[in-house]
């Protein structure tokens, strides 16, 4: 909590930030300070691991763009929802994110669109409990309280595996948390188990011992998506295509080398290179268009949502798609 003296400035801290400022002004004015503040950004939201942030760690986008006279902004975000919620606002352009969360942000009335996805990656998110837990199966979550991010990729999961288990939806309690928090409950035990993604997943197996009691093989595709803000996407279309390119050339370098994906990550992130091998293994490589078929699941996933009332209103994932074509 931040006292009066806390945030008390000094007469000369004052004045320093006001010749700071008009510093500022003063530059601002000048030619070559025009060109450099009116030069083209792509601001890029990307999470803790996945084919975005390897494409930040290994800084080809960056040099294929200058050639434009174009920078790149990389922002992190700890979850979908709040990424695609910067989208929605406009502090980003571009991002990644699971299934779940731009259903969420459509229904909210977010102006975005799918530009590309990865392929599926179900093994890639599991429902986990303490590795002495009592909790065998699915159906011993009736009653349990499980830790997750409201509107991620696994509150479907914890959806379809909660509907093969036989128990209803609002048969558990489900504890919304960022990862970092979800993380904290399940250490000390203030959750019975906790619906997660990697690389926390594979950090939870590997430093907490923790057991998966189902991943979303069987259940749930587990797409990664790309999204862009429309506005951006249509006024921008071959900035777009350039990141789905380079995307495509990490792919493909990324599925023959995971352990310099590891590596990689590794600095970019700060996890252990052992827990990003056992994420990158199960990992899904391959930008792809978004077809027909794709939607098809995307909006299986929204009509779930909308029939528990998870979501404010019905929507249509069509709505939300490119009005050109890679």
């Amino acid at each position: 909590m931040s006292t009066r003296h806390e945030i008390r400035l000094s007469r000369r801290h004052v004045l320093g930030l006001l010749s700071a400022a008009a510093a500022g002004a003063l530059a601002a004015g000048l030619p070559g300070a025009a060109l450099a503040q009116s030069k083209p950004v792509l601001r890029i939201g990307y999470q803790k691991y996945g084919t975005l942030t390897l494409l930040k760690g290994r800084g080809t986008l960056e040099k294929r763009l200058a050639a434009k006279g174009i920078d790149v902004k990389w922002t992190e975000f700890p979850a979908g929802p709040v990424l695609l919620e910067g989208l929605n606002v406009g502090s980003i352009d571009f991002g990644t994110a699971g299934e779940a969360p731009p259903i969420f942000a459509q229904a909210a009335g977010a102006d975005l669109v799918y530009v590309g996805n990865e392929p599926p990656s179900p093994s890639s998110e599991a429902i986990v409990v303490p590795k002495d837990s009592k909790i065998r199966t699915l159906a011993d979550l009736k009653g349990k309280r499980v830790a997750l991010n409201k509107g991620s990729n696994v509150h479907f999961l914890l959806l379809k595996a909660l509907e093969k288990a036989g128990v209803g939806y609002r048969e558990i309690e489900t504890v919304f948390l960022p990862p970092a928090d979800a993380r904290a409950a399940f250490e000390r035990g203030s959750v019975d188990a906790w619906a997660i993604w990697d690389p926390f997943l594979a950090a939870a197996e590997k430093q907490l011992g923790a057991r998966v009691l189902a991943d979303g093989k069987g259940l749930v595709s587990n797409h990664q998506f790309y999204l862009a803000a429309r506005s951006y996407a249509e006024k921008n279309q071959e900035i777009i295509r350039i990141v789905i390119d380079e995307l495509a050339k990490v792919d493909e370098w990324g599925r023959v080398n995971q352990k310099e994906v590891a590596a990689v990550l590794a600095l970019q992130t700060g996890l252990d290179p052992a827990i990003l091998e056992l994420a990158a293994a199960r990992y899904a490589y391959g930008v792809k268009s978004v077809t027909p078929d794709v939607v098809a699941q995307q909006q299986k996933v929204a009509d779930a949502f909308s029939a528990l009332k998870l979501i404010p209103k019905p929507i249509n994932v069509k709505d939300a798609l490119l009005s050109f074509k890679l």
